[in-house]
């Protein structure tokens, strides 16, 4: 069993700030836990508006707290985004994610993140294996 507090983690490596100023993450579970998907509480700093394409991942966002909006690119729909909603990035979809207000987000992430990622410049993770077909 692995027991943890998010107190704690963001006392370590686990908390990590994005460098351009947009997020930050907590990464309370990751691929060195071995159950197959990480699991992160993150922060998207209120009035960031910015672009995402996990091309080697799959995610679950649930919102806990505070307003936003997430725009599917390829859909060229937008959605609200408020206290009880989950998205699924299901399709490894490119979305512009903005924050209206602070959101504190619930996320897990398939394949399992390492830890330390950060968005390349084409808005993806890295992955050290083969990525995932949908």
């Amino acid at each position: 069993m692995i027991v943890r507090t998010l107190s704690q983690c963001e006392k370590t490596e686990r908390r990590i700030v994005s460098p351009d100023g947009n997020w930050e993450s907590t990464r309370m579970q990751l691929k060195e836990d071995n159950t197959g998907f990480s699991f992160h509480i993150t922060t998207i700093y209120q009035g960031k508006d910015f672009f995402m394409h996990y091309k080697n991942h799959f995610e679950s966002v649930y919102c806990i707290s505070g307003k936003g909006e997430i725009e599917s690119l390829a859909e060229g729909k937008t959605y609200p985004i408020e206290p009880g909603t989950l998205y699924v990035l299901d399709q490894h979809d490119e979305h512009k994610l903005r924050a209206f207000e602070e959101l504190k987000l619930a996320c897990v992430f398939n394949p399992p993140l390492t830890g330390s990622e950060v968005h390349d410049q084409d808005g993806s993770y890295t992955l050290e294996t083969a990525p995932l077909t949908s």
